[in-house]
């Protein structure tokens, strides 16, 4: 075999094949920020129009197959969808291994990605930040106590209703997701989760976990986490939270393989 096989300019430890909704504007360059040297990141994007509706979702579940078959030509390492609610509203083991199939590399998806982070810092009971509508708000909640996690307070956005909605989301200032961090916040929380791959959270993460003494999991920071870890990463990253920095140890795929109402012991 040539030895061409191995030449990765600007991947040389691993290329992460990055699969987001078409209205979103966030995760991409927050992945790009997050990249250690010897990580590049490959980008498709599914179609997602219209307000936040099941049917919506299952769309974009669709596009995700497609996309993730194109991104094996780039020959990437690992592929995730980066959408909170479209994993959450679509089964989430079937979708993973739809994925892993369709590329043929360790997959995942964003809500799979944050129960795999809120288990590594050991948090059970959660305060959740989001931008969606109630609607959104009630399944994620649902999702979460599927996987044995309690959510002790919730603040949304009310954004969704329709697709510009959708939009506004890659809008909302990082200033304005601290506050609603700490507006949440409970006493008896072991964590705060700011929900959506289309919030810019970067810059607030350790600002937050500085004020209320606790970890911070965003959908992004989570799901390039995952990424790494997946296939074995050991990078610590600082500056971005606990989950990044400490929480160094692999996980494996077939932990997600469960659907969300009979959750897979991770």
């Amino acid at each position: 075999m040539k030895t061409t096989r191995f030449y990765r300019p600007y991947g040389w430890k691993a290329k992460i094949g990055l699969i987001v909704p078409s209205t979103n504007t966030i995760n991409e360059p927050e992945f790009y920020r997050l990249a250690t040297p010897g990580i590049s990141i490959h980008t498709a994007r599914v179609l997602n129009s219209g307000p936040a509706t099941q049917e919506a979702y299952d769309g974009m579940a669709r596009g995700v197959m497609e996309a993730a078959s194109l991104l094996r030509d780039s020959e990437v390492d690992v592929v995730a969808y980066g959408c909170t609610t479209g994993s959450v509203f679509c089964p989430l083991g079937e979708l993973i291994g739809q994925m892993e199939k369709s590329v043929g590399v360790p997959a995942i998806a964003t809500a799979g990605a944050v129960i795999a982070a809120l288990r590594a810092i050991n948090a059970k009971r959660i305060a959740l930040v989001t931008p969606y509508i109630d609607a959104v708000n009630d399944r994620e909640v649902a999702f979460l106590a599927d996987y044995g996690f309690d959510v002790a307070r919730i603040k949304g956005l009310d954004l969704g209703h329709t697709f510009e909605e959708k939009q506004d989301i890659g809008r909302v200032p990082p200033v304005a997701l601290f506050q609603m961090a700490r507006a949440v916040d409970t006493p008896d929380t072991d964590a705060i989760f700011i929900s959506c791959t289309n919030l810019a959270t970067l810059e607030v993460i350790a600002g937050i976990e500085s004020e209320l003494g606790k970890p911070v999991v965003t959908s992004n920071q989570a799901t390039f986490w995952a990424c790494l870890r997946l296939l074995g990463l050991r990078d610590s990253i600082p500056n971005h939270g606990r989950l990044l920095a400490q929480c160094l140890e692999p996980i494996d795929s077939s932990r997600f393989t469960a659907t969300a109402s009979v959750p897979a012991a991770l």
